[in-house]
């Protein structure tokens, strides 16, 4: 079930920039564990997107991961997620230079976006 937050703005011109963003997976099924895969599209001038960062893992069953993925000097990125479990759930949330959140840049499970496929 892939999913993407759509593309976030991330200027310091609208808000607070982010320098990492964490994506936060949530396995919620008891037994059965999920593959996930994360892949981080990035644009320096807003123009073009770059495939900053693509990584898969597997999740074990009732438990969680934090991934982290610097983005520094970014001025818009997207976050794609999969997995092979409808009991998996997704935040992400970009973290400035202090390590705070960068509360307008926060996407829960309801605000991502279901799509197709990744966009690899």
């Amino acid at each position: 079930m892939p999913f993407s937050t759509g593309i976030i703005t991330n200027t310091r011109a609208t808000g607070t920039a982010a320098t990492t963003v964490v994506v936060n997976t949530r396995n919620e099924n008891l037994s059965a564990a999920s593959t996930i895969t994360i892949v981080l599209y990035a644009s320096v001038d807003s123009h073009t997107f770059y495939t900053a960062y693509v990584t898969s893992f597997v999740i074990p069953p009732n438990s969680f991961d934090v991934r982290t993925f610097f983005i520094s000097g970014n001025v818009a990125y997207e976050v794609q997620t999969n997995t092979s479990s409808p009991q998996v759930l997704f935040s992400v949330y970009g973290l400035d230079e202090f390590g705070n959140l960068v509360t307008e840049q926060g996407k829960l499970q309801a605000d991502l976006s279901f799509i197709g496929s990744l966009t690899l």
